[in-house]
């Protein structure tokens, strides 16, 4: 069963990795047809503005894309295989606060009416959740809670 949870976490990251990805390629090759297809007007200015912003858009997505990748290659080293002792990359865990799986941020998803955040290993909450064991409390922005599964 803890198995089951982890694979259905994975997929939902992946699933919206995947669905950003695509958003984010398409912005670009929108963009890119917008400047291939721009006449020079006769308000050189306009046309000039128009372009300068066109590019603007283009390194935001591409810096987009960057972070996208980043987190692609994140959600790759996840076994969902592994089982783990200690919280970790990849890892389920179930609090007296809440549930997470330390992947990539992707926020809310529910799986057999539970609710779990997928969430980066470079949050502050899943830094404070590193290392630690069942039983082990964690205070976090003046609320304790303790960790009662880690899988």
């Amino acid at each position: 069963m803890t198995n089951k949870i982890k694979q259905e976490l994975y997929a939902q990251c992946q699933s919206f990795i995947d669905t950003r990805l695509q958003a984010i390629t398409n912005t670009i090759h929108e963009i890119q047809v917008s400047l291939t297809s721009e006449t020079k007007s006769s308000a050189g200015d306009k046309h000039e503005t128009g372009r300068a912003m066109l590019q603007l858009e283009r390194e935001k997505a591409g810096h987009q894309l960057a972070e996208i990748e980043k987190q692609k290659q994140i959600l790759h080293k996840v076994n969902v295989e592994s089982k783990h002792q200690k919280v970790a990359l990849g890892s389920v865990i179930k609090t007296t606060q809440a549930n997470y799986f330390i992947a990539v941020s992707t926020g809310e998803i529910v799986i057999d009416k539970t609710t779990y955040y997928a969430i980066s290993a470079a949050t502050p909450i899943a830094q404070l959740l590193l290392s630690k064991d069942v039983g082990d409390e964690i205070f976090f922005r003046g609320n304790g809670f303790r960790v009662i599964d880690v899988f």
